[in-house]
């Protein structure tokens, strides 16, 4: 029978819960609550009461950021990951972060809003807090630390959710998060900065006991009548309680206005589902959706004779206790294995005393031709040899092991390089591709622009000349002497005008053309030689429109 061990790790508080599995039946061996001063010592105390030495462990992350990237979905794998961590590596300079400094994992779904695309939620974790909780239970077996957000999908039963049936799984621990499942498959993640964490420290304040705060949660209960109004029972803590749980709701109600696909059910759990009556409480302000405590599915089959609500404070530990029995999502583990997780078992080799030794002494003794009876005690000598014996070959094992690992990991690597290379390689040609396109497309442009601006000189030429000539005539109207006849006024080309005047006196003429050039009706005015006929002075006046 498989088993694990969940903890789920929070400031001043540990939960935790010891889960086996055969088949298909789902036991809780042993679960808890701890409220501590030191975590290590807090750890052992858990690990020595469940007995747990040699059972895997599972945790959580602490503080791990949630991005999400849009991805086309005919790229392959390897160009996915490319661009998952292009695109990751452009936030981080963003935000001024380093983005060597984070360990990270990825799910992918289906992108509602864009067939042709899926999307990316991706997970990241400062390499150094991950580093610490790791060592911290480096003397037991860690085999998986796991986003709590993702996991606690493991406690509802899939079998008897609907296809079309959304669900939003609201948890309330010192942070909030609400992670909504979409079409049975988790869509997206959103945390709050508000949680229990806030009401707990308000009430510790006063009561100077973190464990005390906890029992007055969970001793507080939330009341209504009719359905519509709240009423709060006679308990100096609800205003310490209250306030949070208004934001919570309230941001939990945006989430739903803001999603594009309705939310059938909302499932409350965390340390605030230990409030009596929560889930009324969110009823009230979630009218149109289903509120209620997430309960484990299979808690039905446990019995009796323990209280359900006790089952629930622990969610969050049967939930990662699951994903290290190998429910939920894959690929989300953020605990790398060691080469002491590879090794096979029959590396531990136990060199016998007195009586002979293991049979796995024997078989290595005898393949490296050592003659020694193990009917009888066995001298010092025969220790030592053994003990060498047996050294010089895990050396060999070891490092052939080393140098296998390190052969992979170099060949990754390279494989890695070469696929990176590719990528950054059609990403150039598509950017020269956008070029060339982008050249012509501005040469274009500026045959376009320049066709403007000749049409608009054009244009404002032409409505200049419109208003100009009848600006002309009218001012000719009243500079024209009495007995100054004009015989032909026109406009020969652009700006210029030519005018034929005539008149029985030469110095009218001289008059007409002075105040042509002195009142600025005409610009460069000029004449030619006048002519006289039968007595009448005709002379050709030249000039340019202001």
């Amino acid at each position: 029978m498989a088993s694990c061990l969940g903890l789920y790790i929070e400031d001043n508080i540990i939960k935790y819960a010891k889960v086996s599995k055969e088949n298909d039946i789902i036991k809780i061996d042993s679960f808890g609550i701890k409220f501590y001063d030191k975590l290590d010592e807090a750890i052992n105390q858990v690990i020595a009461e469940t007995y747990s030495y040699k059972t895997p462990i599972s945790i959580n992350t602490t503080n791990e950021r949630y991005n999400y990237f849009s991805v086309f979905n005919l790229l392959n794998k390897k160009d996915v990951r490319s661009y998952i961590k292009t695109e990751f590596e452009s936030i981080c300079y963003e935000n001024d972060l380093n983005a060597d400094t984070f360990e990270t994992r990825y799910v992918l779904v289906d992108d509602l809003d864009d067939r042709e695309k899926i999307k990316a939620i991706h997970i990241s974790e400062n390499k150094g807090e991950l580093a610490r909780k790791i060592d911290m239970l480096s003397r037991y077996k860690l085999s998986s630390v796991t986003p709590l957000a993702f996991d606690l999908s493991n406690l509802l039963d899939t079998k008897v959710i609907k296809g079309n049936e959304n669900i939003a799984i609201v948890n309330i621990e010192n942070k909030t998060t609400i992670t909504t499942i979409i079409n049975q498959r988790i869509y997206d993640i959103i945390k709050i900065d508000d949680g229990v964490e806030t009401i707990l420290n308000k009430i510790n304040s006063k009561e100077n006991s973190y464990s005390k705060a906890y029992e007055i949660c969970k001793n507080s209960t939330i009341y209504t009548s009719d359905g519509k109004e709240l009423q709060y029972e006679e308990n100096a803590y609800l205003d310490d309680i209250m306030p949070t749980l208004y934001n919570i709701v309230g941001q939990v109600r945006k989430t739903l206005l803001d999603s594009l696909n309705k939310i059938d059910k909302i499932y409350i759990t965390g340390t605030a589902a230990v409030i009596n009556n929560i889930d009324i409480y969110f009823q009230e302000y979630l009218e149109d959706t289903k509120c209620e405590i997430l309960r484990p599915y299979f808690i039905h089959a446990l019995g009796t004779e323990i209280n359900i609500k006790d089952y629930i404070e622990v969610n969050s530990a049967i939930a990662l206790a699951l994903q290290g029995l190998g429910e939920g999502i894959k690929g989300i583990n953020f605990k790398k294995d060691m080469l002491s997780d590879k090794l096979p078992s029959w590396m531990a080799i136990e060199v016998g005393g007195s009586g002979g030794g293991s049979e796995k002494t024997k078989e290595l003794l005898e393949k490296l031709n050592l003659k020694i009876d193990f009917k009888d005690a066995l001298t010092s000598v025969e220790k030592n040899l053994i003990r060498s014996a047996v050294g010089i070959l895990l050396i060999i094992i070891t490092y052939g092991i080393f140098s296998s690992v390190l052969s992979s990991q170099i060949q990754s690597k390279r494989k890695e390089i070469q696929d990176s290379t590719s990528y950054f390689q059609s990403q150039v040609a598509l950017i020269n591709s956008d070029k060339s396109e982008l050249d012509v497309k501005s040469a274009k442009y500026s045959e376009l622009l320049a066709n403007l601006e000749e049409q608009n000189k054009v244009d404002s030429n032409n409505k200049r000349l419109k208003y100009a000539i009848p600006t002309l005539l009218n001012k000719i109207m009243y500079s024209i002497p009495v007995n100054v006849q004009l015989t032909l006024i026109e406009n020969t080309s652009d700006d210029k005008i030519r005018i034929v005047a005539q008149s029985d006196r030469q110095e009218q003429i001289g008059l007409f053309t002075a105040k042509l050039r002195n009142d600025v009706i005409l610009k460069n005015v000029v004449t030619d030689s006048s002519v006289q006929l039968n007595g009448v002075v005709v002379v050709t006046i030249e000039g340019e429109l202001p």
